[in-house]
């Protein structure tokens, strides 16, 4: 039987910041036709989002259907599809491509549909993931929860619910004790449900005004799964607003049609996880039909084909066949999803039976519990650096980043946890910084409840010398026992450490006297703490070495071997169940820094620098284009300012700033005298003039306003009876001005920029330099982790040849 092709398309929730990146300029006059009708540049919205509206449903709908449909044109004259599918808004491209309406069309309809369903408001949706379909309408209707409907039969046991927030909020908090994963979406209204019944009418008035063609190539409708009728195309487009998005049954559909490859529109994979899944555990859907071909009459594409002057033919495909579909007494075997954006033909020769492929480097279990494809993770730089767009990005292609919730109030961490969930909501991966703040526990304690009340699974615990009870509260939150008697641990903390004591702490179980605090208080349960008896505080260790910020300098190929040989010791000590992961960060930039960390035995990579020179990067464009430029020797160590009296150290830039010059003078000041009338005249002059441009009274009354609005006041009363504790406040005001300085790119005063940032980012410039690379606004940091870790399996088989040959 001939293998047949299914093109599906990605709706809502597949958006992020830089999309189409290259398509607008290829397709100039589609771009400008899409503008016009909008409103609005629909390039800008894409690439650069400055109003912060690609979330927002009546720009997100648009906008993805532009750049699908550039997407497809893009590689029309190789798809040959036989069969068309998208989800939710990616029908209206499915359809679009079958001849049914042409480009501007499109845009007027799903402007419409945007603006209609954007002004409902009320209720709000859940996805469910770990649990069947048939269980959830099982538990609504035993507890006789009838005010909300399922939206999204996404995969076998990931659904979404719609329906009134009180009504999801409690059937969330009792399907999680059923042991699903519930993530709350940041919606504005309860979207595929009987609640979007007045935007389905108005809408049907309004798509009633237009002339549709009959479908070329079949549509599978979400309503229905299966293929749209000419007669009933309005009918069933409408529905399609309120009507659940049936993707399960489609897609079984489709592999009920005989041997069938799946290919997505778009460099994400959003829907071919969703198909895996369902061809894992389902049975194709054979239905005994014939439906006979319409008259062929070539679509109504003659406005496409006048504003594609640029970038290649544009050609519609017609089927040229009846479509039959027949029992069989053998259902056919799934193929599995193929993702042939940016990847080598699958049925290209293999050069060696020892090749190995950048998806296949790292622990293949450490890969599967973090549903990861690629071993790869991405740090969480401070205040934001790491950015929700950042997490997004590496989230959509199969890596894992974590956000920079450092330095950040929990407003703006709670900002960047609802924009990331609302655009990772099919199962991706993501987590959340977690910074120890020795000096206001309270802080970090309510980071982690924030954490809890939107169900983060996962963190990056970084600058912790010790364990605490906000760690400790978080990781027994998410221990449970299955049925099987085995433990669960459904929080997983990223310890990152950089010394054998700290792994010792994060590698054994959690401390008993915290453990009874929190049990006295009520925080956990009698079960939780005995079995927190029985497993780590952390179960993926991230080894770091020398780093941006704040760093030991450790080396490397020292500083693994020995966790290695320590996490092998607590193992055997605490005979644990669950193995250890050990990851690298610090130093990779390129690929051969990447190998030796995987050659060493780490179970995954994770990088910072290089991360943040690109065009998610959530510090200033002036930085990112002086960080575009640095080389391995562009890097100088200066005091922190969070530590400033203790003489910890951070790694900065130094190339192009006086900074590291002026923050190690100031520590050395701190050091020789005891106040600041002590200090040489000429060089408080110098300090306050040059450093500072302001004096130290001005700094001082800054400082004090500061602290009381932090509710610190005992610091300030500190500071009047302690002269060297208010020369370190005023000193530690300017390691926060030259922080603000980088962030808001104040180009008068660049020489002041305090930028965090290691020699790996050095590294990476000479790596990619001649490419396209070279200026950073082409990074994207999940296509550079991509090409790292591609290039990284490249080396290691040139290398592995070597060796065979010697």
């Amino acid at each position: 039987m001939k293998l047949q092709r299914a093109i599906l398309f990605p709706g809502q929730g597949a958006q992020f910041k830089g999309m189409g990146q290259g398509l607008f300029k290829k397709y100039p006059l589609l771009t400008t036709k899409a503008s016009e009708i909008l409103g609005y540049s629909i390039e800008v919205l894409c690439i650069d989002d400055p109003e912060r509206q690609l979330h927002l449903t009546q720009y997100t709908q648009p906008a993805l259907y532009v750049v699908n449909a550039l997407s497809y044109l893009d590689e029309e004259e190789n798809l040959k599809p036989d069969y068309l599918a998208g989800h939710s808004l990616g029908e209206y491209n499915a359809l679009l491509a079958s001849g049914v309406f042409d480009f501007e069309t499109g845009i007027k309809l799903v402007q419409k549909r945007g603006e209609l369903m954007g002004k409902i408001s009320g209720g709000t949706m859940m996805a469910v993931l770990g649990i069947k379909a048939s269980e959830i309408e099982e538990l609504l209707k035993e507890n006789n929860i009838d005010e909300i409907d399922l939206a999204n039969y996404n995969t076998p046991v990931q659904t979404v619910l719609s329906g009134s927030t009180d009504a999801i909020r409690t059937a969330g908090i009792m399907l999680e004790k059923k042991g699903a994963n519930c993530i709350s979406l940041n919606v504005s209204a309860a979207f595929h449900s009987r609640y979007m019944e007045d935007a389905q009418k108005e809408f049907t008035k309004f798509i009633s005004t237009f002339k549709f063609s009959v479908p070329q190539i079949p549509v599978i409708a979400n309503s229905t799964a299966r293929p749209y009728e000419k007669e009933n195309l309005i009918e069933t487009l409408a529905k399609q607003i309120t009507s659940s998005v049936l993707w399960v049954e489609s897609i079984r559909y489709l592999m009920g049609q005989g041997e069938m490859e799946f290919k997505e529109i778009g460099d994400k994979e959003i829907l071919a996880k969703m198909v895996a899944a369902i061809q894992k555990t389902e049975k194709p859907l054979i239905i005994e039909e014939k439906v006979e071909k319409k008259e062929e009459k070539p679509p109504d594409k003659k406005a496409i084909k006048k504003l594609a002057k640029k970038g290649g033919k544009v050609q519609t495909k017609t089927a040229d066949k009846t479509l039959k579909q027949k029992v069989t007494s053998k259902p056919p075997e799934p193929t599995p999803v193929k993702k042939e954006v940016k990847a080598a033909d699958q049925s290209a020769p293999k050069k060696s039976s020892q090749s190995i492929t950048a998806d296949k480097l790292g622990n293949e279990n450490f890969k599967k519990e973090y549903n990861l494809k690629y071993a790869y993770l991405g740090g969480g730089m401070y205040r934001g650096i790491a950015s929700a767009e950042m997490v997004i990005n590496l989230g959509r292609a199969g890596l894992m980043g974590y956000f920079g919730a450092a330095g950040l109030s929990l407003a703006e961490i709670k900002e960047g946890i609802l924009m990331i969930q609302e655009d990772l909501s099919n199962s991706e991966s993501y987590g959340m910084n977690l910074i120890c703040n020795l000096d206001n526990p309270a802080i970090e304690l309510e980071t982690v409840k924030l954490y809890l009340d939107y169900n983060i699974t996962k963190i990056e615990a970084a600058a912790f010398m010790q364990i605490t009870p906000a760690l400790v509260l978080y990781r027994l939150k998410g221990l449970e026992e299955n049925e099987k008697g085995e433990i669960e641990c459904k929080h997983k903390i990223l310890g990152k450490i950089s010394r054998p004591e700290v792994a010792e702490n994060f590698m054994s179980p959690a401390p008993e006297r915290i453990v009874e605090k929190l049990l006295d208080s009520g925080q956990i349960t009698s079960k939780q703490a005995e079995l927190a008896k029985k497993v780590p505080m952390s179960n993926e260790i991230c080894v770091e070495a020398d780093s941006g910020g704040h760093t030991d300098q450790g080396i490397p190929t020292v500083l693994l071997p020995a966790i290695a040989s320590l996490r092998k010791e607590l193992i055997k000590k605490y005979d644990y169940k669950r193995p250890i992961y050990l990851g690298q960060a610090g130093g990779i930039g390129a690929p051969e820094s990447a190998l030796a960390a995987f050659i060493m035995g780490a179970d995954f990579i994770l990088t910072g620098s290089i991360n943040q020179c690109t065009q998610e990067g959530g510090i200033s464009d002036s930085v990112k284009t002086m960080l575009q430029d640095i080389n391995v020797q562009d890097t100088a160590y200066a005091p922190s300012g969070d530590m400033f009296e203790v003489g910890a150290r951070v790694q900065v830039l130094r190339k192009g700033v006086f900074f590291p010059a002026r923050a190690n003078k100031l520590h050395t000041l701190y050091s020789q005298y005891s106040s600041l009338e002590e200090i040489p005249e000429k060089i408080q002059k110098q300090v306050q003039e040059k450093y500072f441009k302001k004096s130290f009274d001005e700094i001082w009354e800054e400082t004090k306003s500061f602290i009381q609005e932090e509710g610190q006041s005992s610091e300030i009363e500190k500071a009047q009876g302690n002269a060297k504790h208010k020369m370190a406040l005023i000193f530690r005001w300017y390691f926060n001005y030259s922080s603000q300085l980088s962030f808001k790119g104040q180009e008068e005063d660049r020489v002041n920029y305090q930028v965090y940032t290691g020699p790996a980012l050095g590294a990476f410039n000479q790596w990619i330099k001649g490419t396209e690379l070279e200026d950073w606004r082409n990074r994207q940091v999940a296509d550079i982790g991509i090409k790292l870790m591609k290039e990284t399996a490249e080396l290691l088989n040139e290398k592995f040849k070597e060796f065979i040959n010697i």
